[in-house]
């Protein structure tokens, strides 16, 4: 299909605001975690494709700083679908050479979850086929105040590059690309630093139904766009 051709163009680093999980499962009158549950397997065939035609970086959204505040039994649910979900998808990662990190305040999940993530992390360290960045308990503005406030303890005056080095993204490319599902067109205090100049897609496609056709039409897109950075035509 013309859609699923793979253009010469490719993004090095996407990034996915995976959104419209629970409307997905309203939808359908089923439970928001069914929606959740969906969710998951949509992104564990998405990042399989991407690391698979060549995208060396991606960053999904999975958890948050804002999603606390949701009803406490889906917030448990999420926690009880990540311990269920993460142990195989990482290690399925780890069988495919992909590094493993996140970003955001990990403290705030159970032990148990907490566990699982650090133990992917450390033996993937040294993974070179890929890098999956996980968003947890990530908000954009605290990690802008995290860098800041460490910059004040260190009586640092910074500039763009130095100032980068202490976001969570500190070794990785800024994203070129932003997609979010769902319907909704903002970036939800996501990455508001690194996306300065990112490439953003919005589509009304719920994310469990996010699938390798519309994958491929919004990289085309993006490949069909021209990049100044704030620069003139030549």
């Amino acid at each position: 299909m013309k859609s699923e051709k793979i253009p010469q163009n490719l993004p090095r680093h996407i990034a996915f605001i995976m959104d419209g999980n629970g409307r997905w499962a309203k939808k359908r009158f089923l439970p928001r975690k069914a929606g959740h549950r969906e969710g998951v397997k949509t992104m564990r065939r998405i990042v399989d494709e991407c690391f698979k035609i060549g995208i060396p970086y991606l960053t999904v959204y999975a958890f948050s700083t804002e999603n606390k505040n949701r009803p406490q039994d889906e917030v448990k649910a999420l926690f009880n679908l990540m311990e269920e979900y993460f142990t195989e998808f990482l290690n399925e990662l780890l069988e495919k050479n992909i590094c493993v990190r996140t970003m955001g305040d990990t403290s705030y999940f159970p032990e148990t979850l907490r566990n699982i993530i650090a133990d992917a992390i450390e033996k993937s360290a040294s993974c070179t086929g890929g890098t999956l960045n996980i968003a947890l308990n990530y908000g954009s503005r605290d990690e802008i105040l995290r860098a800041v406030n460490v910059a004040v303890k260190n009586g640092a005056v910074l500039d763009s590059d130095a100032f980068s080095r202490l976001l969570y993204t500190s070794d990785l490319p800024d994203p070129d690309l932003v997609v979010r599902t769902g319907g909704e067109s903002r970036l939800s205090n996501f990455m508001l630093y690194q996306c300065a100049y990112s490439e953003l897609f919005f589509t009304k496609t719920l994310w469990p139904d996010f699938n390798k056709t519309l994958l491929y039409e919004i990289l085309n897109d993006y490949s069909a766009r021209e990049r100044r950075f704030g620069k003139v035509k030549p």
